[in-house]
């Protein structure tokens, strides 16, 4: 049996080093995920792997992990779930770099999985990467009623009224615009949404709750949109090479984007205010909450 994840009390003030740990685990549970696919067509299985295994942060699922330890999670149970949310998201990149949505040919440095294979077998992959997702959380070695929650979460946070109805709504605004109530509503949802059941899986998995959970949803709730407002000013603030993907493209599409409604430095303002008051709802747990304070700080400084 592998060693468990670090404890809360193995927190030693840096973020690199504690979120280094945790990717490493999380990687390490994707590599053997996806190693076995069954009968999966060979060209289907490679690009899958490509799509999910490149160079990325894996902020969803060390979110989880943060929040599975702070409300005092330990072990491996936690793996599926944040396995199961970088799918989902990795999923979601796929079809969000296809001709018909984004059109995009660069992704986490290299080409995008449908010009490294082809459109096709791109959809495909996004498909099969979620219905992966969904087998793989089902199967969590966690209580039946908690893996049915944790399962519902998901589909929730990845359905219509989440990432995929924020996708349309960020689709229909590039041709008829916006205020900033819908661009708040594109951001809570194509972003917002699964960020924030990062944090509450997390926290389901860790058998959280009521009032921890409340406190760490309004937690993700904030940081999710912070996350978003951080990725419009990178938008038009960074290069390509730096964030790994093209640089100005939402300029270039006519997005709604905080930046281009208030301004870059309202919007870097909006970013610093929800993470100040995402930190705020933390302020009751403790130590064991630390990775997640220092991943709020993170998430609004970052530079790719």
């Amino acid at each position: 049996m592998s060693a468990a994840l670090p404890h809360p009390t193995s927190w030693s003030g840096d973020l690199a080093v504690w979120a280094d740990a945790v990717r490493g685990r999380v990687n390490g549970a994707l590599e053997k995920r996806l190693a076995d696919l069954g009968s999966a067509p060979p060209r289907l299985a490679e690009a899958m792997r490509y799509a999910a295994l490149g160079d990325g942060k894996r902020i969803r699922p060390v979110l989880a992990v943060a929040a599975f330890e702070a409300v005092g999670g330990v072990g491996d149970a936690v793996l599926p779930v944040a396995g199961a949310l970088e799918l989902i998201h990795a999923y979601s990149l796929v079809h969000d770099d296809l001709p018909a949505m984004d059109d995009d040919d660069t992704r986490r440095g290299r080409p995008t999985c449908h010009r490294a294979f082809d459109e096709a077998t791109a959809v495909l992959v996004g498909d099969g990467l979620q219905a992966l997702a969904f087998g793989w959380l089902a199967g969590a070695p966690l209580p039946d009623a908690a893996r049915v929650r944790l399962v519902a979460e998901l589909a929730a946070a990845a359905g219509p009224a989440g990432m995929v109805g924020g996708q349309q709504a960020d689709m229909a605004a590039q041709e008829t615009g916006g205020d900033l109530d819908l661009l708040r509503y594109i951001h809570a949802h194509k972003t917002g949404a699964l960020l924030t059941a990062s944090v509450r899986m997390g926290a389901i998995a860790g058998g959280a709750g009521e009032p921890a959970l409340a406190d760490l949803t309004a937690f993700g709730e904030r940081i999710g949109l912070a996350f978003q407002v951080a990725d419009d000013v990178l938008d038009v603030s960074a290069d390509s090479a730096s964030l790994g993907k093209t640089a100005g493209k939402d300029l270039a599409q006519h997005k709604l984007t905080y930046p281009a409604l208030l301004g870059p430095d309202a919007a870097r303002d909006l970013a610093l205010r929800l993470k100040d008051e995402a930190v705020a709802r933390l302020a009751g747990m403790g130590p064991a909450a630390e990775p997640l304070r220092a991943l709020a700080v993170y998430i609004v400084d970052r530079t790719r």
